[in-house]
């Protein structure tokens, strides 16, 4: 099969000044791509700026014969986002693809969080997500061409202790993609989510080095060009770190049907070795899918 290729596609990555970012900046020109590399170039806490950072992978990629524009703007700011998105029509004239790296760590228990702390947390992962999508939204409609990459994490979909904020950002991401999904499909928009463990300035200190070396960024790297690609599936959440790749689903399990007389909540206690029971259990493609089991269980109830 032929290698994936990028020529007259231009890109936007999105915390791209180190870290998976920069490693999917790379990967992305080295095939062809035309790349906006977005970075504020602050801290972990997302403190501080400048574009340095995002300078610097410029410049490895145009060393490497790539094209490349850098932007210093942050996701979370509406007149940021709109001069990332001018940079890039001004320059290239369309955008085919948009990756939403970028983010910030604030981690403490729940008990000890300042709200501050969550709603920060939330703008940069979520509305930082949600706003460059917008931005670029409409010129893909426009092209019937668009990939579209979020980041999500196993925070967001399992849990981790300390990081509340982060997790129902990351989770929400999911929900913005689920949507997304069903509204770009007839003008060839997918949406993806890609879930990484890797070696970032987010991670070095919560594990061990030897650890570190085994989860470098550049093995996420492959599955999220992958899914900016023409060949990328949509609505999927991939998960990848060490070089190894899974896709994650949310299932619902088939249920029983209690009836809507005399329901009491001792019938939910009395049945829920029924209600959790995973035979059956189904990954739902939309909202409406679970209404409709909802509405055959009654029925089939009702003509026993």
């Amino acid at each position: 099969m032929a290698d994936i290729r990028f020529e007259n596609r231009v890109a936007i990555v999105t915390g791209a000044g180190g870290g998976l970012g920069r490693q999917h900046a790379l990967e992305l020109a080295r095939r062809g791509a035309k790349v906006v590399v977005n970075d504020l170039g602050g801290s972990v806490d997302g403190s501080g700026g400048g574009s340095e950072a995002a300078m610097k992978v410029v410049e490895e990629i145009k060393a490497a014969g790539g094209e490349a524009i850098a932007n210093g703007s942050s996701v979370a700011d509406d007149a940021g986002v709109a001069h990332m998105v001018k940079q890039a029509m001004d320059q290239w004239g369309r955008i085919d693809i948009l990756v939403a790296n970028a983010g910030i760590l604030r981690d403490k228990t729940f008990a000890k969080m300042e709200l501050a702390d969550f709603e920060v947390v939330l703008d940069v992962h979520l509305m930082g997500t949600v706003k460059p999508a917008k931005a670029v939204w409409e010129i893909m409609r426009a092209q019937n061409y668009g990939r579209i990459v979020v980041t999500t994490s196993s925070s967001g979909m399992y849990g981790n202790f300390g990081q509340s904020n982060y997790g129902a950002a990351k989770l929400g991401v999911i929900g913005f993609m689920n949507t997304l999904r069903l509204e770009g499909q007839k003008n060839n928009i997918h949406v993806n989510a890609i879930s990484p463990v890797a070696a970032t300035r987010m991670t070095e200190n919560l594990m061990p080095p030897q650890m570190l070396e085994r989860l470098k960024p550049e093995y996420v790297t492959p599955g999220v060009v992958y899914l900016c690609s023409e060949e990328a599936p949509t609505g999927t959440i991939l998960t990848a770190g060490a070089g190894a790749f899974a896709v994650a689903r949310i299932y619902e399990t088939e249920g029983v049907y209690l009836g809507d007389k005399g329901l009491s909540v001792e019938e939910v206690r009395d049945n829920w070795t029924k209600i959790t029971d995973p035979a059956g259990q189904q990954a739902y493609q939309m909202a409406g899918e679970q209404s409709q089991k909802f509405f055959r269980k009654m029925q089939e109830t009702q003509g026993s």
